[in-house]
């Protein structure tokens, strides 16, 4: 990409982050067995949201299934959602929260380009000064 249009869409990127709303909302539910520290906490209200998107972007298990890990809905969401879904999720789960889903990213949940897009949208790389990490890879031992 020329530099000239990756500054427009840095720009766009701030732009974006500054327009959409975010929650303070206490995180008041975390995954079952795993460190709070490291991994989203979800507040009952990003999990009703989470449990009616879960059928449309995990449409391979039942919603039931798919809400066992509601960060992978998150990230599904992060990945493949339309405007309204992503906007939603965004009001209701917060940036904090996303920031925490996208951190525990595996392998295989986001494609190059949310993944770069997310990390500028959530303020996780600045253009010129803090880059994209790389995508999560497996590792086979």
């Amino acid at each position: 990409m020329p530099e000239s249009s990756s500054v427009v869409f840095a720009e766009l990127i701030n732009w974006t982050r500054g327009k959409c709303m975010q929650t303070s909302e206490a995180a008041a539910v975390s995954i079952a067995g795993r460190s709070s520290e490291t991994e989203p906490q979800f507040a009952a209200e990003g999990l009703a949201c989470l449990s009616r998107m879960a059928g449309r972007y995990i449409w391979w298990k039942t919603p039931d299934e798919a809400m066992l890990y509601p960060a992978r809905v998150a990230a599904q969401v992060m990945n493949l959602g339309d405007y309204g879904d992503v906007v939603e999720m965004v009001e209701v789960l917060g940036e904090d929260t996303l920031r925490a889903v996208l951190r525990q990213a595996e392998a295989g949940q986001l494609n190059e380009r949310s993944w770069h897009y997310w990390h500028y949208r959530l303020g996780l790389a600045e253009f010129g000064s803090i880059p994209v990490p790389p995508m999560p890879v497996r590792k086979v031992e």
